[in-house]
């Protein structure tokens, strides 16, 4: 099987896990269901090992899609001989590939061809054989035609020669080789652009040099992004002369008059050809690896921040802060419906802080709220602070909470078909509401790219980013599980099988029939067949059902296993789950059948002892320094409460309670070196770091975790 052995050449996994793996993907299976219901099948692979699986079969279709074309192409201009097309099937890579084809993809306008063109060929042919001894004699028989001379004759041979040069293999490799190894890459700043504005975020890199291979991928990405806006030219160079030694060792057996003329086509080839399509495929290679860094950077950040701590079914008020159009205020009821919304003006111009203070006092006891969210923009602290003033009957949480990607979520789409007759100041009070009840359930209605939890998300492979992401989105809906009977339909088309289309389904299905009573119902939603049922079953929750499995991550196929566990154990199932002293006694070997081994089996021990867990921790109440309001405010040595808000491979940005996000190099994470950023700190972690230093200017603020 060659898909087989093309991903055990790229992966350290056992033969039958992928080969069952990739039966399962090809039988239709999704990443989420296969890792956590087919263990037995898979050696107990998880989600990042299948999504690698996932990501070299895709690879490999792509290889073998451009080996098809290339052997089309061939046999279309008569060349492709049976040693050129064993060559070109049993290629490994894209690169081995395309070389193969070089030589049957010229242009017909290079000098090699002209040269051709004028009877050149067989002279270049002779002095690659490094054996005439009279090569002018031997030139001056092709003088002819448009040839005038022998130099002329043997510049055109020369050009033809360092064609083939660059069509070697082993001559390209051997310069890859060299790039990879010792390639260095350096840039200049365009005078005429240094002294702008915009040019000065990348001043680092007005005269910069490192090494290709050790660059890290956020600098990388840094610089490519000044050249492409035209603050810096790039170059990528190794030692030349070394280079062609090398070259030359391969290719001069001799030291005669055709030697010479060889020397001279290798630094033709080298300078023209070789070094400025190798050189920029060291480069793109580079950047793929950046782009890869920065989107695993995004994927983890992302998958932290829908994993964020919610706050659960609560009743909530909802403020999205603002100075001159005022403050727009939401009251959701446990499940996130809107309930009454009005606008509030306690900042300047109008000031009316007493007035505001009321309303929200009033509100909160007319709709028993029991947390407010406060978006973190404009006018956030000094509405935090108003609210903390309110004398509430009852305890009342407040929370910050971050508004990004809000304003997208309020002019989408989404957004109108839910609130149809409110305006986008509205929904996007509404968005941070639920955002604290179940961050998960609203980000997903939002594009990842527009949350900001990445690093030069806008200068990475897009679609690759998106597909990453998404996963991402998938995995986390998947590990939470979801009501089936308040889920949105955004949230509907991540659980693994459904997709948009069958959410659509379910969720018109439960319009017009009523909530779901159990799983089982799920099968009459229309088109949703048996595949998809399998799928997706066991991440739809039914809350408050007949049968307590349905609000379980146990599968509808093990239901059997557990009613015999339950009546082998003397107990109903409603007697065992949430029974450990039972559940402990239970022999798993009795139920392990040809498909169900004991890891399936010890997942729904798992899931029995506390059915239906939320795997997310609970919000917390976070209180920022009061005194702290401005850039201004700070001074070096200060110990401040933060909230870590972006992660990237050079350090973590951490808000503390003002317009600007202080930076944590990496350097400063840990008095240790630091391999990972991800080890020390995680997105929306609670922490206390120090002031190192405010560059109010560039509003820039250094500071260090405190530990």
């Amino acid at each position: 099987m060659q898909i087989l052995n093309y991903i055990l050449g790229h992966i350290e996994l056992p033969r039958e896990s992928v080969k069952n793996t990739l039966e399962l993907l090809n039988e239709g299976g999704t990443i989420p269901f296969i890792s956590r219901y087919r263990k037995e099948r898979t050696g107990n692979l998880d989600e990042v090992q299948i999504g690698e699986i996932v990501g070299l079969n895709e690879q490999f279709e792509i290889l073998e899609k451009r080996k098809k074309a290339i052997i089309k192409a061939l046999q279309e201009q008569d060349v492709l001989s049976p040693e050129l097309r064993q060559k070109v099937e049993t290629a490994q890579s894209l690169t081995g590939l395309e070389d193969l084809y070089l030589p049957f993809k010229k242009s017909r306008k290079t000098k090699a061809e002209k040269a051709r063109q004028h009877g050149l060929e067989p002279l270049a042919k002779i002095i690659m054989s490094q054996n005439a001894h009279d090569l002018e004699s031997v030139a001056y028989r092709y003088v002819k035609g448009d040839v005038s001379s022998v130099d002329e004759a043997l510049e055109g041979a020369r050009h033809i020669m360092a064609e083939w040069i660059n069509e070697r293999t082993d001559i390209r490799n051997q310069i890859r080789y060299q790039l990879e190894r010792f390639a260095m890459i350096s840039t200049k700043v365009v005078k005429v652009k240094e002294h702008t504005e915009e040019a000065q975020k990348f001043k680092d890199y007005f005269d910069w040099e490192e090494s290709l291979s050790r660059i890290p991928s956020h600098r990388l990405l840094a610089i490519l992004r000044a050249e492409k806006e035209g603050f810096v030219k790039l170059k990528i160079a190794i030692d030349n002369d070394r280079a062609l030694d090398k070259m030359a060792q391969r290719i001069i057996r001799s030291d005669n008059d055709c030697a010479e003329q060889i020397e001279i086509a290798i630094k033709d080839a080298f300078k023209r050809l070789l070094l400025p399509s190798l050189s920029n495929e060291a480069l793109q290679i580079a950047k793929e690896k950046a782009n890869d860094a920065a989107i695993l950077v995004f994927a983890k950040n992302l998958k932290q921040l829908l994993l964020g701590s919610p706050l659960g079914e609560k009743r909530v008020l909802a403020i999205d802060p603002g100075f001159r159009t005022g403050c727009k205020v939401v009251c959701l009821d446990a499940q996130g419906q809107l309930l009454y919304n009005e606008t509030i003006y306690p900042h300047p111009p109008k000031n009316d802080g007493t007035g505001a203070m009321k309303k929200i006092n009033s509100l909160a006891d007319a709709y028993k709220i029991e947390a407010i969210a406060i978006g973190n923009g404009t006018a956030s602290r000094e509405t935090e602070a108003l609210i903390r003033k309110v004398r509430f009957k009852n305890d009342i949480q407040v929370f910050v909470v971050s508004e990004a990607g809000a304003s997208i979520y309020s002019a989408s789409k989404i957004a109108r078909e839910e609130f149809p007759n409110y305006d986008v100041t509205v929904r996007g009070a509404v968005s941070i509401g639920r955002r604290l009840q179940d961050p998960l359930a609203e980000l997903v209605k939002i594009d990842a790219k527009s949350i900001g939890v990445g690093q030069y998300q806008h200068d990475v492979d897009q679609t690759k980013l998106q597909k990453s992401l998404e996963t991402v989105v998938e995995n986390c809906v998947n590990a939470v599980g979801v009501n089936i009977n308040t889920a949105s339909k955004p949230l509907l088309s991540y659980v693994s099988g459904i997709g948009p289309k069958l959410a659509e389904n379910i969720f018109n299905y439960r319009t017009e029939n009523g909530p779901f009573t159990s799983r089982k119902v799920i099968a009459k939603v229309p088109r949703l067949g048996s595949k998809a049922f399998e799928q997706g079953a066991a991440f739809l929750r039914i809350k408050d059902a007949e049968n307590p499995l349905d609000d379980s991550a146990v599968h509808p196929e093990s239901y059997a296993i557990v009613t015999k566990m339950a009546k082998d154990s003397g107990k109903s199932v409603h007697a065992l789950i949430g029974n450990p002293e039972a559940l402990k006694n239970i022999d798993l070997k009795k139920y392990c059948t040809d498909t169900i081994g004991l890891p399936t089996l010890g997942d729904i021990i798992k899931e029995l002892e506390k059915p239906g867990l939320d795997i997310r921790e609970q919000a917390k109440v976070f209180t920022f320094n009061q005194n702290i309001k401005t850039i201004n405010d700070l001074r070096e040595g200060q110990l401040l409460p933060g909230i870590v808000n972006n992660i990237t491979n050079f350090g973590c940005f951490v808000d503390i309670g003002i317009k600007e996000s202080g930076l944590i190099h990496v350097s400063n994470l840990s008095d240790s070196f630091v391999k990972d950023v991800g080890e020390h700190v995680h997105l929306h972690q609670q922490i206390i770091v120090k002031v190192l230093g405010v560059d109010i200017p560039r509003k820039r603020i250094q500071l260090k975790l405190h530990k």
